[in-house]
C-alpha cells in the first residue's frame, strides 16, 4: 500500500470477529492476495487455522471488544509483528431479537457494549499509529438494520444506527489526516449470524403474532438458507479498499439495496410533504 509515495508491500489488515461469518471471508480474501492478517477473535484458538494455513502473512490474537486491555495488547502485538496496520475491520458484535419490552437490562447492555463501544474501543486503539502514519482505512460492519429498524430488533438497529452515526462523524474528522471510513451494510448472508450467533430475548405472550414476533420465525427460517454468498461479500469491501472513491456507506446485496432505497425515499417524501411546517420555526425578526 502505498504511503507519501512509498510502496510497504502487501496490505496488514487488523479484522476483529475472524472466527467466522464476513470476518473470516474477509481475512481468507486478503489472504488469497498475497496480504497480511491480524486476526482477532475472543478465543485465539478459533482462528488458529488461518495462522496454521499461512504463518508468514497471519497472526492470530485474543481480543475482547470489551476489554480494553486485550484491544490495547492485540494492537500493539500486530504493529509490532507487521510494522503497521493499513485496514481495520471492525466486525465483532452479535444479534439480538426480541420488542424492546421483552429485552433485559444485561442484554440490552451486552449488544451496545460489544457493536458500539466495542467498535469505538478498537477504533480509538489504531487511530494513533494510522494517524501518525497520514494513511488508513477503516471498515465498520453495519448492516441493513443500520438504515432501517426493523420490529423486533430495536436494540440490534440501535447499536448499528449508533455505529453508523459514529463512524460518519469519525469520517470527517479523520479524512483531513489521509483516514478513509467505510460503513458497510450488508443484507442477509450466509453465515451464522442468525443462528449461533444470534440471541432471542425470552418472549412475551402479546408479541407473538406481532410483526416483532414474526422476526423470530423470519430469522429461524433463514438460518443456513440466506442467498447471499460471503466470499463476495469480502471482495466487494476488498474492491472499496483498493478505491480511492470508496463511498462512505456500501451496502451489500439486493435485499440491502431495496430496502435501503426505499427507506430514503419514504424519508424524502416524508421531507417534501411536511416542509412547509418544518420550515416554519423562526421568531419573526431572525
Amino acid at each position: 500500500m502505498p504511503v507519501n509515495g512509498v510502496d510497504e508491500g502487501p496490505r496488514v489488515w487488523f479484522i476483529t470477529g475472524t472466527s467466522t461469518g464476513l470476518g473470516r471471508a474477509i481475512a481468507d480474501a486478503a489472504l488469497a492476495r498475497g496480504e497480511r492478517v491480524v486476526a482477532t477473535a475472543r478465543d485465539p484458538r478459533a482462528v488458529k487455522d488461518l495462522a496454521d494455513r499461512a504463518p508468514e502473512h497471519v497472526r492470530a490474537y485474543a481480543l475482547d471488544v470489551t476489554d480494553p486491555a486485550t484491544v490495547t495488547a492485540a494492537v500493539a502485538a500486530g504493529i509490532e509483528e507487521f510494522g503497521r496496520i493499513d485496514v481495520l475491520v471492525n466486525n465483532a458484535g452479535h444479534g439480538l431479537v426480541g420488542a424492546l419490552e421483552e429485552l433485559s437490562e444485561e442484554e440490552i447492555h451486552a449488544v451496545l457494549g460489544t457493536n458500539v463501544l466495542g467498535a469505538a474501543t478498537v477504533t480509538r486503539a489504531v487511530l494513533p499509529h494510522m494517524r501518525a502514519r497520514r494513511s488508513g482505512h477503516i471498515v465498520q460492519m453495519s448492516s441493513v438494520g443500520g438504515v432501517v429498524g426493523n420490529p423486533g430488533h430495536a436494540i440490534y438497529a440501535t447499536s448499528k444506527f449508533a455505529l453508523e452515526g459514529m463512524s460518519e462523524a469519525l469520517a470527517g474528522e479523520v479524512g483531513p489526516l489521509g483516514i478513509r471510513v467505510t460503513i458497510v451494510e450488508p443484507g442477509p448472508f450466509r453465515t451464522d449470524f442468525a443462528g449461533r450467533s444470534m440471541r432471542f430475548a425470552t418472549q412475551i405472550a402479546d408479541y407473538r403474532d406481532t410483526p416483532a414476533g414474526a422476526m423470530r420465525e423470519r430469522f429461524s427460517d433463514q438460518d443456513g438458507a440466506q442467498p447471499n454468498d460471503p466470499a463476495k461479500a469480502a471482495q466487494a469491501i476488498l474492491r472499496a479498499v483498493d478505491d480511492d472513491t470508496s463511498p462512505l456507506r456500501l451496502p451489500l446485496g439486493p435485499e440491502a439495496v431495496t430496502r435501503i432505497r426505499h427507506k430514503l425515499q419514504r424519508q424524502l417524501a416524508d421531507l417534501d410533504s411536511w416542509e412547509a411546517i418544518s420550515l416554519d420555526t423562526r421568531y419573526p425578526d431572525a
